[in-house]
């Protein structure tokens, strides 16, 4: 099973919504659920597929751990929604985490991660996708270029989220 992660955004409304409805979280993720908030539907969405451990290594320099907000893609927040444990997880930042997260992202720079990338430890580290020392990547696609562009779009979306004053949610499944 691919674990992917998808970040969205979410207003006090609909994370209220969620809280009292966990069962909805699927149809709030396929854009079937707004929850009737006019704001939500006009929702921010990035989709980073697989890159979210190795995104969450280069922030962190660890694989399941690091020092808040940069550890977000794999600790901290609320757990919301129904999901059962073996399935992912979903966690939602309320807006002021929100604002802390893309004021942090700021300070990482691109030359920080490339220091950190290191495919041997990737894998050392079991980090998924668990790929990082094959010869010829998949698709002809640089690992760490390809976490690179994802790290730009992450802070693009941060800073766009948090200047709407939205929650964010984080879902890995």
């Amino acid at each position: 099973m691919n674990m992917l992660c998808t970040l969205r955004s979410a207003t006090e409304t609909q994370l209220q919504s969620l809280r009292e409805a966990p069962t909805r979280l699927e149809s709030f993720l396929e854009d079937e659920e707004d929850f009737d908030d006019a704001k939500g539907a006009a929702f921010l969405e990035l989709d980073i597929g697989e890159a979210w451990h190795g995104l969450q290594f280069l922030l962190t320099d660890t694989a399941w751990e690091g020092t808040p907000p940069l550890d977000f893609l794999v600790r901290g927040g609320e757990d919301v929604g129904d999901i059962p444990s073996d399935e992912g997880t979903a966690r939602v930042f309320d807006a002021a985490g929100v604002k802390a997260l893309a004021e942090a992202l700021k300070t990482v720079s691109e030359d920080t991660l490339r220091q950190r990338f290191d495919p041997a430890r990737l894998q050392a580290e079991d980090i998924y996708p668990g790929t990082w020392e094959e010869e010829e990547p998949a698709e002809d696609v640089d690992p760490l270029e390809e976490l690179v562009s994802y790290f730009v779009e992450l802070r693009k979306f941060t800073a766009a989220v948090a200047k709407r004053g939205h929650a964010l949610l984080v879902h890995i499944g």
